[in-house]
């Protein structure tokens, strides 16, 4: 080495490290952030999914058997001999299967209209010890029948 002549660093310091790794790692947890969140709504939207697929078959049962009362409580254990029992004695099986024991639905009957509602504790994707979920399904069963003037 020559005498007045400037020495180049080499390499980097160690608080140049630190603050690269600092930055990764804030960078990390964001990352972590973003895929929790995106399970627990992953969740909320398979739930919601699935009580739209019990809700529906429910109905398609209604329509197939447009001549029973769906509106009774709905027995304890299945009948295989009675079409209406079996029916929604499975209704009442798949949503505590689908929301756990707190998971409720309801059959309305309204001048001929028929409204399913599945209402199931989504305390996950809200954040909350007491968020409610529902599903509401609204259809008619039957055809009105032909008026003539």
């Amino acid at each position: 080495m020559r005498a007045g002549s400037k020495i180049a660093q080499e390499g980097m310091t160690l608080i140049e490290v630190l603050v690269a790794l600092l930055i990764l790692t804030v960078g990390l947890l964001g990352a972590a952030a973003v895929q929790l969140n995106a399970l627990k709504y992953t969740d909320s939207s398979r739930m919601t999914s699935q009580a739209s697929f019990i809700a529906y078959d429910m109905m398609d049962r209604i329509r197939a058997n447009s001549g029973a009362d769906y509106t009774v409580t709905p027995p304890t254990s299945g009948n295989l001999n009675v079409a209406r029992d079996q029916d929604l004695y499975d209704f009442a099986t798949n949503i505590v299967n689908f929301g756990g024991p707190t998971a409720t639905g309801s059959i309305a009957l309204n001048q001929r209209v028929y409204t399913i509602t599945i209402t199931w504790s989504d305390a996950r994707a809200a954040n909350t010890t007491i968020a409610q979920r529902s599903f509401v399904l609204t259809s008619r069963a039957a055809v009105d029948p032909v008026s003539t003037p």
